[in-house]
């Protein structure tokens, strides 16, 4: 790395975590500049049927494409949109909107619906790309970008679709998944239910709200001291929390955390942030990812129950800076990535949603 990088690096160690500000949101947005429109190296989801089904990544999703893989393209979008609209004067900004807008026209989501209207792809990025290409619908629909409403209602057909595999999928979930990685089914539900409720569809809420229910109403004591597991980048026991958190009223969820997660009611609660051992490796890295879901999911709960639970600020804190270094330290196995999970743990942090 430049001395420059260096330096940036230093910087941004000791004085990213107090506030986003317009320098430190301009560096984080060249690292989904620069991959959003790289196809290789890239990881596809693909279910061959046959010989004609090989093709190159973006000639299978000319929209997401970039960014190594399906998923990590569409939450690099959400980055984008998300910092325009926080910061109208973002660097690259007409650089940013003309690649949104390339990416996101109306001929390529129709070739990502026609894709994911495959039959054999039905279950493709079921459930971890499906919350986050509707976390990127509410973040287009939410925003007063002019850009925005036309791209907004070119993703509407593909988020459509995923609405209605939520639907049909959520009750033939008979256990949910609990791993800290891509199947998690309560992250899988939490930004479905944020676009359901801004929405205001009512069968995606009621479905959801039912099986979250059916599914972990009942669960008690998550064994915190059981995280992390060596290639987690969600938090179990928190994005459960987080889901609960959505749909429940404020004593039913109280009465339930209390069953649930009884330590974090203890002010003295303190947990060890996850370390990785090697930024080089894709699975490794993954370890930084969890610290922010721990961060968004702790500022999350702070910000809705401030009189409860002030004192867990200290440890999401403590998480978020931890790992803020490795958004920049230069490794692609980190940098398509984590610029968004940093990011959203900033939208807890400051309420930007």
């Amino acid at each position: 790395m430049k001395i420059s990088h260096y330096l940036f690096l230093f910087c941004f160690q000791f004085s990213f975590s107090q506030e986003l500000t317009l320098e430190k949101a301009n560096h984080l947005a060249t690292l989904p500049i620069k991959c959003l429109q790289q196809e290789y190296p890239n990881k596809l989801g693909q279910l061959l049927q046959d010989a004609t089904e090989l093709q190159s990544p973006k000639k299978l999703h000319p929209a997401f494409y970039g960014c190594f893989d399906w998923h990590s393209s569409v939450h690099g979008h959400w980055s984008l949109v998300y910092l325009l609209k926080r910061f109208p004067d973002l660097d690259k900004r007409d650089e940013i909107i003309q690649k949104l807008k390339v990416n996101l026209s109306k001929e390529n989501i129709q070739q990502e619906v026609a894709y994911l209207s495959k039959e054999h792809e039905k279950s493709f990025e079921r459930t971890y790309g499906w919350a986050w290409l509707l976390k990127l619908q509410l973040e287009l629909e939410t925003s007063n970008e002019p850009y925005a409403k036309e791209l907004a209602d070119n993703l509407k057909p593909l988020s459509d679709i995923i609405i209605t595999r939520y639907i049909e999928f959520l009750p033939k979930l008979l256990y949910p998944v609990r791993a800290g990685t891509h199947a998690n089914t309560a992250f899988g539900l939490n930004f479905a239910w944020d676009y359901a409720v801004h929405s205001n569809n009512q069968a995606l809420q009621k479905s959801i709200w039912v099986n979250a229910m059916r599914l972990f109403q009942n669960d008690k004591d998550c064994p915190f001291a059981w995280e992390p597991s060596g290639t987690d980048f969600l938090s179990p026991c928190l994005e459960e929390m987080g889901i609960m958190q959505r749909i429940l009223p404020r004593e039913e969820f109280l009465k339930w955390m209390k069953s649930f997660a009884p330590s974090l009611f203890n002010k003295r609660f303190t947990w060890d942030v996850a370390k990785v051992s090697d930024r080089t490796d894709g699975h490794l890295v993954h370890l930084d990812g969890l610290n922010f879901s721990r961060a968004w999911n702790l500022y999350s709960l702070i910000k809705q129950y401030p009189k409860e639970f002030w004192y867990l600020k200290d440890a999401a804190d403590k998480h978020l800076d931890f790992s803020l270094p490795s958004v920049v330290d230069g490794n692609y196995e980190g940098e398509h990535w984590l610029a968004s999970f940093a990011l959203r743990a900033y939208e807890e942090k400051n309420n930007d949603k």
